[in-house]
């Protein structure tokens, strides 16, 4: 299993949520993926979008201008 962090900072929706798709493509089920935003929307999109995929959400955050969100990689 491995973690990566995925920048997406300066992207509009619904890019980050399309990076975060490619780069699941890319990674194994049980993986880590830590996206690192700046549109609040992310927080709700990414989310939505890894439960309807079969990914679990570890952990959402906002640290001043930046959004975080954390998803292991399901089987889907």
């Amino acid at each position: 299993m491995s973690r990566e962090t995925l920048d997406c900072q300066r992207l509009l929706c619904p890019m980050p949520v399309i990076r975060v798709q490619d780069k699941v493509l890319q990674m194994h089920p049980g993986d880590v993926l830590e996206a690192i935003c700046t549109d609040p929307g992310a927080l709700n999109d990414i989310p939505a979008w890894s439960r309807i995929n079969g990914h679990k959400v570890l952990e959402t955050r906002a640290e001043g201008d930046l959004y975080y969100v954390v998803v292991r990689i399901g089987e889907g």
